[in-house]
């Protein structure tokens, strides 16, 4: 059962350079009068960004004779000026010599790319190829890599107290940090995230549609005390929050990066039409500063999240339309009292990661600490909302302690284990496709994905059931 602290969700800044590399072709015979056969046409990378350098892939070289060869050479095309580079069974020179291969063996040739900066704001191919001499022949393998420009935010400090002792991460590590220069942002280049990005005190940081925010091991968006958050995204081009790699499984896996952090005193943050994707947390929310809202959230999907999507302690947020799906514990945490209203949002758990025992929406205002029972005042609100996931023994979590204020309501919403219990008919949880069927009894309900229009009409504060 989950703990009612959920506490201590700060992490520390690892930097892990990742990204998409294939070969795009399994392995076939080789022309009998060729000596070689390799296991792809092509060795292909993808998202390649500047400076960063790729992961390490290989290819296999096949002998598919019945005779012994000599590979008298293996080397780049463009030789020292390439931007890939190779490691044959072990050697890493420019040029591999002599390398013996028995009838129906293999050898290993990895490779890896790094791609110079240059003034390109979009993704630009570069090409070489690696080069087989054997027998007098010259046999061609080709490597292509998108290469792409980004601004990176490298932590330049680390977080200490007066005393000049440093707090600690769970991980146990400093808080390495960088401040983000909102006047300055560029809007027409991917921003890569290491460590911990600041938005400082009493600055805003404007995203706008087609932003893109790529995060390595761990890596915080921190909105600091009386700091704000304000992106604005379109249904057509939402601002993306990922991590930096995408190559395989990975596109889908949760727990790449750290969240998005909008800490105690903040205010007025905005997000609209938003992507959140592959994280620990999606978006933290802490105590607000005044009777604002610490954060207003609309069109937006928070999804394969590790821990908890939208997690949310003595915080005032609002919630118009959001999908917030595939969480390894919660999809959804209102804890320690706050405020809370949410209409026309979906919160759908189908982790399939590993099992999972607590419920999707998980609703609070108590904690017990240190032999002490705390209190706080809450009121939360959810209306046209779908709750629903695989849970048996339902997907909502609700316990308040009338000795503060408190309100809870539920508004028209569809509950796993509670009063209105029908299966939504999602289209394809299984693979993040929550659009709901056309016999669904949930029609005119949860969240409403862009190509759907606007048609569903709303009365009373949500949107009507059909």
């Amino acid at each position: 059962m989950l703990k009612r602290t959920l506490h201590g969700l700060l992490l520390g800044a690892l930097v892990l350079p990742m990204l998409f590399v294939a070969c795009q072709k399994e392995p076939t015979g080789a022309p009998a009068e060729l000596a070689l056969d390799f296991s792809c046409d092509t060795m292909a990378f993808d998202t390649v960004f500047t400076q960063m350098g790729t992961t390490t892939q290989y290819f296999l070289v096949y002998n598919r004779s019945d005779n012994e060869v000599t590979v008298e050479q293996v080397t780049l095309e463009q030789g020292y000026a390439s931007r890939f580079r190779l490691n044959v069974n072990g050697d890493t020179n420019m040029v591999a010599r002599d390398l013996v291969l028995p009838p129906g063996d293999s050898l290993f040739v990895f490779v890896r790319a790094n791609i110079r900066p240059n003034e390109a704001t979009e993704p630009f191919l570069i090409e070489d190829a690696v080069l087989f001499r054997s027998g007098g022949r010259q046999q061609r393998l080709p490597l292509t890599a998108y290469g792409r420009n980004a601004v990176y935010h490298v932590p330049t400090d680390t977080l200490h107290y007066a005393d000049g002792s440093y707090p600690l991460d769970i991980y146990g590590n400093p808080y390495a940090y960088s401040v983000i220069d909102c006047d300055h942002w560029r809007h027409d280049l991917p921003h890569v995230i290491i460590g911990y990005a600041v938005v400082d005190s009493r600055r805003t940081l404007h995203l706008q549609a087609g932003d893109e925010l790529y995060f390595c091991d761990d890596a915080v968006l921190w909105v600091y005390d009386s700091a704000t958050l304000d992106v604005r995204g379109s249904a057509d081009s939402p601002v993306l929050f990922t991590s930096v790699r995408h190559d395989g499984w990975y596109d889908y896996l949760p727990g790449q990066w750290g969240q998005i952090w909008i800490s105690k005193g903040s205010w007025n943050s905005h997000i609209d039409h938003a992507l959140v994707e592959n994280g620990f947390v999606g978006i933290q929310v802490d105590s607000c500063a005044n009777s604002n809202p610490t954060l207003t959230i609309s069109n937006t999907q928070i999804r394969n999240q590790s821990f908890v999507g939208l997690y949310m302690q003595t915080a005032r947020v609002e919630g118009d339309n959001l999908l917030v799906t595939n969480c390894g514990q919660a999809t959804v945490v209102m804890q320690y009292g706050g405020s809370y209203d949410f209409t026309g949002c979906t919160f759908a758990n189908y982790w399939n990661y590993a099992s999972r025992t607590i419920p999707s929406v998980f609703i609070t205002n108590t904690r017990d600490y240190m032999d002490a029972h705390y209190v706080w005042p809450m009121r939360a609100t959810l209306t046209d909302c779908i709750i629903y996931g695989t849970r048996e023994a339902g997907e909502l979590y609700l316990e308040l302690d009338s000795t503060a204020t408190v309100s809870a309501r539920l508004d028209h919403c569809l509950v796993r284990g509670g009063e209105w219990d029908e299966d939504p008919k999602f289209v394809d949880p299984s693979s993040g496709d929550y659009h709901l069927a056309e016999d669904s009894p949930a029609l005119g309900i949860g969240y409403q994905y862009p190509d759907e229009g606007d048609g569903m009409e709303r009365k009373g504060g949500g949107r009507n059931k059909n």
